[in-house]
């Protein structure tokens, strides 16, 4: 399948982004709890670069997503990933994590994704779920060529929900990235947009 070259020069996507059970939207200020919530536990973060998150740098963090949002062009799509409610019209929807798409090559098409949820719902597909949305939209979307996404060896769950997506394994990296107070290695994964959209 030949891929069409398209600019993402001017990259928007319609907002939120719907799944059967989530909803994918903008970060907003008083979204700090919530985001407080997960991003501050050291079972969230112990593999990623950040955190576990002080209550200030959770706030810096809102506001470097707010302040993404208002760039021109827009580079790094950062959204909060919402459970929809259950049962009865009107039930209260939750904010469990956030899911990102940032366009890091744009002369190359490049995209890489990333995702973090509250523990609360680990185990029960929502990364896939949100991920599968926002990887499709980078695709679709933004005429993406490439998503990658990166994990340190050691997260089981996130290299399960990249090989669901249909990445592929392309790269060990070896004390790759000093996080935390030591070197880790991490994997790389990648996937085209010929392969994720047949």
């Amino acid at each position: 399948m030949k891929m069409r070259r398209r600019s993402v020069d001017e990259p928007t996507l319609a907002l939120p982004l719907e799944t059967p059970r989530l909803l994918l939207r903008d970060f907003v200020a008083r979204d700090f709890e919530a985001v407080h919530a997960y991003s501050s536990l050291d079972e969230v973060t112990r593999f990623l670069v950040w955190g576990p998150n002080t209550p200030l740098q959770s706030k810096q963090t809102i506001q470097a997503y707010l302040d993404d949002q208002k760039e021109k062009p827009r580079q790094n799509f950062d959204l909060a990933v919402i459970r929809k409610g259950e049962g009865r019209r009107g039930a209260r929807q939750q904010l469990i994590g956030g899911v990102g798409l940032k366009l890091c090559d744009g002369e190359n098409l490049t995209g890489e994704v990333g995702y973090a949820l509250h523990p609360d719902y680990w185990g029960q597909g929502y990364a896939l779920e949100a991920a599968r949305m926002i990887v499709h939209a980078g695709f679709s979307e933004f005429g993406l060529q490439r998503i990658i996404a990166t994990c340190d060896q050691r997260n089981k769950a996130s290299a399960r929900v990249m090989e669901k997506l249909g990445m592929r394994r392309e790269g060990v990296f070896r004390q790759s990235k000093y996080i935390q107070g030591e070197w880790r290695d991490e994997f790389l994964y990648a996937i085209l947009a010929a392969e994720f959209l047949r």
